[in-house]
């Protein structure tokens, strides 16, 4: 059976509780929003046979676990629905009162059912709609999620340790890398969100990589406005990282509290000085299936600016790990002033593995292609008919700066293809892709031409 990388379907609240007095908490926060609790509860556990009720907040009550081998849960209710509607259906029944807003009076009106509303006032009429706001008695209204636990434990014991998902906060990492000559600065940092989880005082593990997850997405989360970040007292200055299983775990130094819009950060590693290319890229005119067509109007091409962060091993940038995120690129102006000169999306990236980054477009760097040539013919074969295409393509690649610059034409399809004929050597890249490396003065043009053979 294929295991579907989807969220886990979680009960959602407005606002999950603070853990009780006493207690100990690490949790790990996942990309995909998924968030592991381990709590450590003042409770007094006999041996053998109880029931203990905890109050844990806003959980996924089929993800519960022990933490201690001697303790086996052999069932739970949980009570985590502390919205109106639920008030409502649990109030089915009974009477309600209820705050006139005109008159700030009040009535009590008995509920019959929901879904819909359905109220019986005094004089034995039936509303659809409240008549004003209800003040619903205090038994109907679970003020904190709380979990009722029967266990079975070996010995006794003044705690209990148990483990659950839940969710609310999430976590990306952000990259800065300040372009130099050759070289450039890089610094990454850890992003915690705390959407509407409340934790105080908790360990904090983050895990980059994609669990795989066999239940149904949940509904969308929505995220409270984000706070300023905060500082921290810390024992550490950067978050410790090690491999678990197929994935890579953070540990931010000391201990966090999470608040529901709060952002915190925390740097991933020391800031390193790596080398770095630069490459623009003018992407072809070919499909990637299908038939080539004929197309005879001339058109611009983005010159598309990218840059290879090299990471080799035995350096600590390069013996890294990272972790998937957004790279920001700057470079400095005439002034020195740091300027935005590219942002990208970053993969997970293996240690050892060098970071590309399509970062934009160049300004000064233009490009037109267009196919000047075109012909097929059909020809029969033992396994049926195909179609043979001929194509010649023009791509003028203008520079505007004082420097010569190097771009890459790429012409890139699957199936049977090639290159017959160019101005510039072509370089098979791979199976699909073939490059030509096209040198253009300062101030000045080169033309590429080449032709194409493509069956079909």
């Amino acid at each position: 059976m294929t295991t579907t990388r989807v969220a886990t379907p979680l009960i959602l609240l407005a606002l999950a509780s603070a853990q009780p007095l006493g207690a100990q908490t690490s949790l790990t926060i996942y990309n995909d929003g998924r968030v592991l609790v381990r709590r450590s509860v003042p409770a007094a556990v006999p041996r053998g046979a109880s029931t203990q009720r905890v109050v844990l907040g806003a959980l996924d009550p089929a993800s519960v676990f022990s933490l201690d081998s001697s303790v086996a849960i052999t069932g739970l209710a949980y009570d985590g629905a502390v919205d109106e509607a639920s008030v409502l259906r649990r109030s089915v029944g009974r009477r309600v009162v209820f705050r006139v807003p005109e008159s700030n009076d009040t009535l009590s009106a008995l509920v019959l059912g929901v879904d819909p509303l359905r109220l019986q006032l005094p004089d034995g009429r039936v509303t659809f709609s409240p008549p004003g706001l209800a003040l619903y008695p205090g038994d109907v209204v679970v003020a904190e999620p709380a979990v009722s636990l029967r266990l079975e434990s070996a010995r006794a014991l003044d705690r209990l340790r148990l483990g659950y998902f839940t969710r609310g906060a999430a976590w990306f990492a952000s990259y800065q890398v300040l372009l130099g000559g050759t070289e450039a600065r890089v610094t990454g940092s850890a992003v915690l969100e705390s959407q509407t989880l409340r934790l105080e005082d908790a360990e904090v593990q983050l895990l980059a990589g994609s669990v795989g997850s066999a239940q149904q997405a949940a509904p969308p989360m929505p995220m409270q406005a984000r706070a300023a970040m905060a500082d921290e007292a810390r024992e550490k200055s950067f978050a410790s990282e090690q491999r678990v299983g197929e994935f890579h775990v953070y540990s931010l130094p000391g201990r966090s509290s999470l608040l529901p819009g709060l952002t915190t950060t925390v740097a991933l590693f020391e800031p390193a000085q790596v080398k770095y290319q630069r490459h623009y890229v003018v992407h072809g005119l070919l499909p990637f299936w299908g038939m080539l067509p004929q197309q005879g109007d001339d058109s611009e091409a983005p010159v598309e600016v990218s840059y290879t962060l090299e990471r080799p091993r035995k350096r600590e940038f390069g013996d890294r790990p990272l972790p998937g995120g957004i790279v920001r690129l700057f470079q400095a102006d005439s002034a020195g002033r740091a300027q935005l000169v590219g942002e990208a999306a970053m993969d997970h990236t293996p240690a050892g593995e060098d970071v590309r980054l399509t970062a934009g477009t160049a300004f000064d760097l233009t490009a037109r292609r267009v196919q000047t040539t075109y012909a097929t013919r059909r020809d029969s074969t033992k396994a049926g008919w195909r179609t043979l295409a001929t194509a010649d393509y023009r791509v003028t690649v203008r520079n505007a700066t004082d420097s010569a610059a190097t771009v890459d034409v790429q012409e890139e399809r699957g199936g049977e293809w090639s290159v017959i004929q160019s101005s510039v050597p072509a370089e098979k890249v791979s199976s699909t892709i073939t490059r030509f490396r096209v040198k253009v003065p300062p101030r000045g043009q080169t033309v590429l031409t080449y032709r194409v053979r493509v069956v079909w």
